[in-house]
């Protein structure tokens, strides 16, 4: 059996600069996916024609650590951004191993021994790039509660009002691409766009587009503290979602309450992804839940990662890295304290850990 320097769990932005920089450093690297391609979180998330853009959290002055990674300025559409990322790997030339789903890593003699649904390997180090890739339940009650996760065509909510839920980037996206679709189609149903919270946290490009999109005439209807409530059939057999738009305690048991039903083919639900906590626990990894006043980046209850400087585990030798460890994750300082550190889950984010990452496995292969 071979021995490699690095094993690289997932495809993403964060596992494909794993591997261009192994390359570029001589390290003996596998990069795996579970996946049919390369970047198959984000082909599976972006609805077709998405902006994708080179956000660069604030704060941060460095460049994008691989360039070839770095979406266009232009904010070219998904489809030809991947387009770059296939030249990047032909230029690199890149290997990657797919349909192969990760299992179990076990360590002896110093060594890590990973295993997948289809191979065995030997490694000194693992990195674990496989981003939050674990769906948010919806939370309601009833017979019915499978709702889509992103959009796969437009055409599919022509001519019939449709119901995105979710308050950030992804959902943003969604609701201006289906309103450009609705009116280039000269469809007059609205976009409702639900978020259970009053506000809507968007970044300014996803903001100007969505401005864009609302000045030349999308027919898009905001609901603010909108809460999905109840998955039902009706008399014919459709699934329908109950969703709660307005609450008023009059006291004294007394409560007016407002709802829409929306069908659940004609229902989106951009509600984002949860770290993979589970398999953190399963290989053995020091997470911190956090409690009130512990953390102020995570919320109650949340699992945080701990992790080094350089993005290494509680468990020598395997790192974990991108939407993985984000929102945030608990920062082992030198001196022995820790600090909550906040993560953004940006392509920039994921690029930058797996140079930081890769090159801190360099220093020790070759120290």
């Amino acid at each position: 059996m071979n021995i490699y320097d690095v094993i690289i769990i997932g495809a993403g932005p964060g596992g494909l600069a794993c591997a261009v920089k192994s390359s570029q450093l001589g390290l003996r690297y596998v990069l795996l996916e579970k996946g049919v391609d390369v970047f198959q979180g984000i082909i599976d998330s972006y609805p077709r024609g998405k902006k994708v853009y080179p956000t660069i959290p604030k704060g941060e002055t460095e460049p994008f650590a691989i360039p070839e990674l770095m979406p266009d300025e232009t904010h070219a559409p998904i489809e030809e951004y991947l387009k770059k990322i296939a030249a990047c790997i032909q230029k690199y030339q890149i290997h990657v191993s797919l349909g192969e789903e990760f299992q179990e890593i076990k360590k002896d003699k110093g060594m890590f021994t990973l295993m997948t649904s289809r191979n065995h390997y030997r490694t000194h180090s693992v990195v674990l790039a496989f981003g939050s890739n674990i769906p948010v339940d919806l939370g309601i009650y009833g017979e019915a509660k499978t709702v889509a996760r992103k959009l796969e065509n437009s055409d599919d909510h022509l001519g019939a009002p449709t119901l995105v839920i979710g308050g950030g980037n992804a959902a943003a996206d969604v609701v201006a691409t289906l309103s450009e679709a609705k009116r280039a189609a000269g469809d007059a149903t609205p976009v409702y766009w639900a978020h259970k919270m009053e506000n809507f946290t968007i970044n300014k490009d996803v903001a100007r587009d969505l401005g864009e999109e609302i000045l030349l005439g999308g027919h898009i209807k905001i609901l603010q503290g909108a809460i999905p409530k109840i998955g039902e059939l009706d008399e014919e057999g459709v699934e329908h979602l109950l969703i709660q738009t307005q609450a008023v305690d009059f006291g004294q048991g007394v409560k007016f309450q407002q709802w829409m039903s929306f069908p659940m083919k004609h229902v989106i639900a951009c509600i984002g992804t949860q770290g993979p906590s589970r398999v953190f626990d399963r290989i053995g990894l020091q997470q911190i839940t956090c409690t009130e006043g512990i953390c102020k980046i995570g919320k109650t209850g949340d699992r945080l990662i701990m992790l080094t400087p350089d993005f290494q585990t509680s468990q020598k030798g395997i790192y974990a890295i991108g939407g993985a460890v984000s929102p945030a994750y608990i920062e082992i300082q030198e001196e022995g304290n820790f600090r909550e550190r906040k993560h953004s889950n940006l392509i920039y984010t994921a690029v930058r850990d797996a140079v930081v990452a890769v090159s801190h496995i360099a220093s020790v292969i070759f120290a």
